[in-house]
């Protein structure tokens, strides 16, 4: 499952219809979990772990180590991940950082 704000679950073909309108999608699973179960296209994979560091970030910075322009607080972005937890969390952490 996915999480956003507005839509706490998201199916994959509503995942797909918002990507059409450039939302961020960042993928908070472990690098190893990519390399196991595949990248979801377009999505940017930053380990939870890594989440609130990346999220502060100097611009410049953020787009040399993720290949992607860094989202502003009122960038709509997507968190996913295997279960639903660590997507919650993502948006939890983006939130207190001031991400609408």
């Amino acid at each position: 499952r996915l999480c956003a704000a507005a839509a706490p679950n998201l199916s994959y073909k509503e995942l797909k219809d918002l990507k059409k309108a450039n939302v961020l999608h960042i993928d908070v699973r472990e690098r190893w979990e990519i390399d196991r179960f595949g990248k979801i296209p377009e999505s940017i994979n930053i380990p939870l772990g890594e989440l609130v560091e990346a999220l502060q970030m100097d611009p410049t910075e953020f787009k040399e180590q993720y290949n992607q322009n860094m989202p502003s607080k009122s960038d709509p972005v997507v968190f996913s991940c295997l279960a639903g937890t660590r997507s919650k969390q993502a948006l939890g952490f983006a939130m207190s950082l001031g991400f609408s």
